[in-house]
């Protein structure tokens, strides 16, 4: 298949969590910007997918340039980063068609309706694996993704290919797995199997095999300071594998018959993940607006305060999203992604009123009472219950058989980070 021809128009549809699909409008494309029109029967009976940054109107719209190169936010969401991007090209490489000659139009058809959230694209790339309904060995899909991110092969497997639309570095797939056996999947959706990210690990990772196992840990010190984490559970891999555990994920953005619309926060502010752009006071008050509730100002902050105390400062902002319902009800996706990830500056990727690290108590008092909290007490309490879970961390990460290296480097530098923080609690 050597006569690549770019796509110049798409059209979108977006899955409903009953089941249903409804059109959404039009993508189309020349030499000079991408445009979105929607449909007019949407705009009758439904709700703006992108309310920061799209009209809701039958108006033709036209992308900005940056930083979602040249796609609008909320359809740039559709697309994956890294891991999924790097199977994508190898793909199209396979027929000829270098990565250089695809527009962004042209990885939207490539996923087709493989992408997460609710929204899809029409035609599908003559250039997408072929999906059927064999069912995939798990195993093998582990393998497969460990030795290609490893650089052990250039071959990709159909399977991996169709599993691997997911954002993020880290080696991944989207699967429906069999939920009395674990090891029994498809890429297809199928009676009886539930949808699941699956998280592999690789030596080359900064904490190596031991990756899943920790942030499988910061969940579920997570989960212990009252804050919403998606269903997981660890799988193990075979005896003859390198690999300790991989995480797998209940997709939050799927219903039992649907999807939920999923929306970054990078799409729907149009931030630069890739740079530090936004400051926490952003977060919170996008999401009071969003969500058209001044309270869930405090589920940011609370959030906000355990990246702060967990060293997880890969908090970037394609690590906050948000999901609409079929009536339009916006609310935070479950906290994911969370970890133990200090970066090389010790600088987190979204500030806390314009501090990189060890915020001032009064930038944190000015947060707080941004999020709606009624008291400083109040907030200090919620600081306090997520530093009592962090606190945790010795006793979890030691049930979930970390290595004692590993856990004890990350204590040490938790409690440093306590000690720098400790103002903030009551």
């Amino acid at each position: 298949m050597n006569n690549f021809t770019p796509i110049q128009k798409l059209e979108v549809f977006r899955r409903l969590a009953d089941g249903n699909k409804v059109k959404v409008g039009i993508l189309a494309q020349n030499k000079n910007a991408v445009y979105f029109q929607y449909d007019i029967e949407y705009l009758k009976a439904s709700h703006n997918l992108s309310p920061f940054k799209l009209s809701f109107n039958g108006k033709l719209q036209e992308a900005i340039k940056l930083p979602h190169q040249g796609l609008q936010g909320v359809f740039a969401d559709s697309l994956p980063d890294g891991w999924g991007l790097l199977l994508m090209d190898r793909i199209f490489r396979r027929h000829g068609v270098l990565p250089q000659q695809l527009t962004m139009m042209d990885r939207l058809a490539y996923i087709g309706d493989r992408g997460m959230g609710a929204l899809e694209y029409a035609p599908i790339s003559a250039y997408a694996p072929k999906r059927d309904n064999a069912l995939i060995n798990i195993y093998e899909l582990g393998q497969e993704a460990q030795e290609i991110f490893e650089g052990q092969t250039n071959e990709v497997l159909t399977q991996l290919a169709n599993a691997g639309s997911s954002g993020g570095a880290r080696p991944k797939a989207q699967i429906y797995i069999h939920p009395d056996n674990l090891t029994q999947a498809n890429t297809i959706y199928q009676e009886g199997l539930q949808p699941w990210l699956v998280k592999f690990t690789s030596q080359s990772l900064a904490l190596g095999h031991e990756e899943s196992l920790c942030e499988a840990a910061y969940l579920k010190m997570a989960h212990h300071a009252g804050i919403d984490v998606p269903e997981y559970q660890l799988i193990t891999p075979p005896q003859d594998s390198n690999a300790i555990a991989w995480l797998a994920l209940r997709r939050f953005d799927c219903t039992d018959k649907g999807r939920y619309h999923l929306h970054s926060l990078c799409g729907l502010l149009d931030a630069d993940f890739r740079t530090p752009s936004l400051d926490y006071d952003d977060i919170i008050k996008a999401s009071q607006v969003l969500c058209n509730s001044p309270a869930v100002g405090q589920t940011m902050f609370a959030r906000a305060i355990f990246n702060l105390f967990s060293l997880n400062q890969d908090d970037h902002s394609k690590n906050w999203a948000f999901l609409m319902d079929d009536i339009g009800k916006w609310k935070p996706s479950p906290f994911y992604d969370i970890t133990f990830s200090p970066n090389p500056h010790n600088e987190h990727s979204t500030a806390f009123m314009g501090y990189g690290n060890t915020p001032p108590l009064k930038a944190i008092q000015q947060m707080a009472k941004q999020a709606n909290f009624g008291t400083w007490k109040q907030a200090q309490e919620v600081i306090q219950k997520i530093v009592n879970s962090i606190q945790e961390w010795h006793q979890i990460s030691s049930a979930f058989n970390i290595s004692l290296q590993t856990r004890n480097m990350i204590e040490k530098q938790l409690k440093d980070v306590w000690q720098q923080n400790k103002k903030l609690c009551v």
